[in-house]
């Protein structure tokens, strides 16, 4: 796991994106959907001490927890520039961020990171699906950049449970619900960007498999973004 605490080091030195204002017809929705994705992203800082509590973890691979948490708390700043340059206002609750927090809260921190890996494979495909109708603004610019990160996310929990019948078999059931609960809570903005359900739905499986895919492969070294699964 060195490779990947170097990695997330690497990372802590980017800039924070400069975002003007959008003016769009679809702006409040999807304004109202990056809020809600958000909130999910802005957490994450109890897990990073219960990391230390795990037995048989090495140094390395709870540095690189704690960096990956840190970084998923910067998206949650980037999401939130992001809702402000579509004009919209942060969410500090939302029914889905409940469910969510219900589940983390089933069990140990084992199934807290299944439910982080849920919750990364569900942001990436939304993410992706709305890249596609966006114009070339840094908006646009900003949420690829998230979803390069989420990439290279799923591929590091990949690395320390690949293989793991029990963790994929959870991971399956638990994305399976939280892709029925981000298709229908997005669908007026997928409807405004012009994302038909079948696309978003095929989408959301194709990510989903590829993600499952992954948890069944060997171990791998980081890896251009481009490379797993395409918009």
């Amino acid at each position: 796991m060195k490779h990947w605490r170097e990695y997330f080091e690497r990372n802590r030195v980017r800039p924070m994106p400069d975002l003007p204002p959008v003016r769009a017809g679809w702006a409040p929705l999807l304004a109202r959907s990056l809020a809600v994705f958000q909130l999910g992203e802005s957490k994450g800082g109890r897990l990073a001490s219960e990391i230390d509590a795990l037995p048989g973890l090495d140094s390395d691979y709870k540095a690189a927890i704690k960096l990956f948490i840190a970084e998923e708390q910067r998206h949650g700043d980037v999401l939130a520039a992001c809702v402000g340059a579509l004009g919209g206002e942060l969410v500090k609750t939302t029914w889905t961020e409940s469910l969510f927090l219900v589940a983390r809260r089933l069990a140990g921190v084992r199934f807290k990171l299944v439910v982080l890996l849920a919750a990364e494979t569900m942001g990436l495909a939304f993410y992706r699906g709305v890249i596609t109708r966006l114009p070339d603004l840094p908006l646009r610019a900003a949420l690829c950049e998230i979803c390069d990160d989420e990439v290279q996310h799923l591929r590091f929990h990949g690395d320390a449970f690949r293989g793991d019948r029990g963790f994929r078999y959870a991971f399956y059931a638990v994305v399976t619900a939280a892709a029925a609960v981000v298709l229908v809570d997005h669908r007026k903005t997928h409807r405004a960007l012009g994302i038909p359900l079948a696309e978003s739905v095929r989408r959301f499986r194709d990510h989903v498999l590829a993600v499952g895919n992954d948890l069944s492969t060997t171990p791998q070294r980081v890896q251009p973004a481009s490379d797993m699964t395409a918009a």
